[in-house]
């Protein structure tokens, strides 16, 4: 029960102090008149301001309600290392029988797994999302059970009472992780890169080695060791050697003792990308289709194209003495031999022997195309003559001998069928323009050089069937025949046009060895819930994938032709790591998961994140090997922590069950007294 008085006026405040202030002043008046009744009709007013306050005599029936507790239990991903969840789990039966033994509380658990993705432990976001489905004054106390490795402090809940921290892990523990710092997201091919790598050891660490061994791989290389030392920084040079996705993995041997090798390593990809695009094109003479070469090339900022023209060829007799001639003698030794290396692709646009270039430089061009570079013919009437550039040295590395009949004929381009399949004309058709009628087709091209004894693949054919673009590899090199220099017209929309532009970019590309062009590939990308698996090839069919996982187990996928010379097939997993794809043919490696998971970033437990919540609440943190602490009642405000002990705040809180409410004076007798005043003063007043 609780009782007490409360007013409820009959007229506003503001009327009650005005008519209290006038009263005030007609009892100041009566003693300034000495009035001998004035104390009487003062009693008779404050008696009727009394009564107009309307005070209530409140009888409050109250239902006390028990305290709130929240025990906060870490079971994210670093709870299960070493003796941790043994100690979790005991200290929580330990603190449950206490809080149970505890009169008039109330237990609420709150379990924190690992975030979604890489988000680490979300302890706090959990708290605060408990807190907000209790009521505030009923929050006794909060425990949590854990290692202190949280990453959402700045998510920390405004909690009303004390926050008790019980840490997991032990004194002794200790770990080696590997730190990568300086990691670009994007590098050049062919120039080394610069990592910034320290081997940190953290805990109760042995201190007895100075150095420890590193393993460096990069993609399905084998690994190459180091011996490094422990605690110091470490610049280590990198050269990717393709481009797109390059994956990286750094590896330390697991040391006697440590708490976990599960950040022994780290997992990076890094993309590989051109710097430049050298491109040297050679044009035999000017015709319509030349500036269609140069414009694709000069389209792209990221090319640097040399141009090199035969304008005034030597058998051109015009009578121009050759000192009035304004053109500047080309460097052809200086490209030819000795920067030729320099370039990622050569064309040669119409071009025919004709003692420009010496047999010599072109003998040069062949043996840069067997050593790992890019030829580009595109031919014209010229291939198919005695100056043609297969009765050069280039004969021995061009795709197809010339017949010397060169068709002038009209036919529409077509991709054959290793063409559907091959990623530089893979989906082109798409890429058809839209007739007026309403169909899609190309333009018709007016000239082919007619080839034979082919040495390649055919990925265009063009009048009857004749091959019409031709792609080989000779060495290390590409090499690639174009059989036809009217490309052009599907440029100027010659009905309806084509995809001239798609076409050379996607040939050009794949001269320059760009990974999305490969025709044979077996790549993954990782997803929500584990891989897709993508295999490019000219084959008909494919054979299984074997995946190794990061612990040595494997598994077999199974891929299916989602698309012309594209199959795919998935696997799923949720193990973090380095994955090894293998076929009969190729291999690769694909990172899942994060490079260095969150929860195994730092693995030593501590109290360090939580001492700023800790103290606010003048709560306490204790370690669970020394044992836990015991529960006692403290009043609000004052400390609560001790060496073995933790404090809880009684709320005393209480709902109300009942509510009455009595006049403080019945009406009738309030005007009964009110009667004797006013008559007693008169009275008095009347008797003097």
């Amino acid at each position: 029960m609780n009782v007490g008085i409360i007013f409820d006026p009959l007229l506003s405040w503001p009327i009650w102090w005005a008519l209290a202030g006038c009263s005030t002043l007609a009892l100041v008046f009566a003693l300034w008149r000495g009035l001998s009744g004035g104390w009487l009709r003062a009693l008779a007013a404050a008696l009727v301001l009394m009564m107009l306050a309307g005070p209530m005599l409140q009888n409050e029936e109250r239902a006390p309600l028990s305290d709130i507790v929240f025990v906060v239990r870490d079971d994210s991903a670093s709870q299960t290392l070493g003796t941790r969840p043994e100690q979790t789990r005991n200290a929580k039966e330990d603190v449950l029988r206490a809080l149970r033994a505890r009169d008039n509380t109330e237990i609420r658990e709150v379990r924190v797994p690992d975030g979604d993705g890489d988000a680490g432990t979300q302890a706090m976001t959990a708290l605060a999302k408990a807190l907000a489905e209790e009521p505030k004054a009923r929050v006794a106390g909060a425990i949590m059970i854990g290692d202190g490795l949280i990453h959402d402090v700045d998510a920390a809940p405004d909690l009303p009472a004390p926050l008790h921290h019980l840490r997991t892990g032990l004194q002794s523990d200790w770990d080696r992780r590997i730190v990568v710092e300086n990691a670009p997201a994007y590098a050049i091919i062919g120039e080394p890169v610069q990592l910034t790598l320290r081997i940190e050891d953290e805990g109760a660490a042995p201190g007895s080695e100075a150095f420890t061994n590193i393993s460096i791989s990069v993609g399905a290389e084998d690994p190459i060791a180091f011996e490094v030392p422990i605690g110091r920084d470490i610049d280590v040079p990198v050269t990717l050697p393709h481009g797109g996705r390059n994956v990286l993995k750094f590896d330390v041997p697991e040391g006697e003792g440590e708490l976990t090798p599960r950040n022994n390593s780290y997992l990076m990809e890094i993309n590989g990308v051109r710097d430049r695009l050298r491109v040297l094109l050679v044009s035999g003479e000017p015709h319509a289709g030349g500036r269609t070469w140069r414009n694709l090339l000069k389209s792209d900022s990221s090319v640097d194209l040399v141009h090199f023209t035969i304008l005034r060829p030597p058998e051109k007799h015009d009578g121009v003495p050759v000192g009035e001639l304004s053109l500047i003698a080309f460097p052809t030794r200086e490209l030819f031999i000795e920067k030729i290396d320099d370039f990622d692709l050569i064309v040669f646009d119409r071009y025919k022997r004709r003692g420009i270039l010496p047999s010599a430089y072109l003998e040069n061009v062949r043996e840069y195309v067997e050593k790992g570079g890019a030829v580009l013919v595109a031919a014209g009437p010229d291939f198919a003559s005695a100056e043609s550039l297969y009765r050069s040295p280039l004969g021995e590395i061009v795709p197809a001998r010339p017949t010397a009949r060169v068709i002038e004929q009209g036919f529409t381009p077509a991709l054959s069928d290793i063409g559907e399949r091959h990623p530089v004309t893979r989906g082109l058709k798409a890429e058809a323009s839209e007739r007026a009628d309403g169909t899609r087709d190309w333009g018709r091209w007016m000239r082919q050089v007619e080839v034979d004894e082919v040495e390649g693949r055919v990925l265009m054919r063009g009048f009857e069937e004749k091959p019409l673009l031709v792609l080989n590899r000779v060495g290390e090199g590409r090499v690639a025949l174009l059989a036809s220099d009217h490309a052009w017209l599907w440029a100027r929309g010659y009905e309806g046009g084509g995809p001239q532009l798609e076409l050379l970019r996607r040939l050009s590309h794949w001269m320059m060895k760009e990974p999305e062009l490969e025709e044979e590939a077996l790549f993954a990308e990782s997803g929500e819930r584990g891989m897709k698996i993508v295999r490019r090839s000219l084959a008909e069919q494919v054979g299984d994938v074997t995946v190794t996982a990061p612990d040595g187990s494997t598994r077999v996928v199974t891929l299916s032709e989602v698309k012309p010379g594209v199959f795919e097939g998935a696997l799923e997993s949720d193990g973090a790591g380095l994955y090894r794809l293998e076929d009969e043919e190729l291999s690769s490696v694909v990172g899942l998961g994060p490079a260095s998971p969150r929860e195994f970033e730092r693995t030593i437990a501590t109290s360090s994140r939580l001492e700023p919540l800790v103290d606010a609440q003048q709560g306490g943190s204790f370690a669970l090997e020394e044992g836990v602490p015991s529960l006692r009642d403290v009043r609000e405000g004052r400390n609560a922590a001790g060496a073995s002990w933790m404090g809880l705040t009684p709320r005393n809180a209480y709902e109300t069950v009942a509510l009455k409410q009595f006049p403080l004076l019945p009406p009738w007798a309030a005007l009964a007294i009110f009667t004797l005043f006013i008559v007693g003063g008169w009275l008095r007043e009347g008797r003097r």
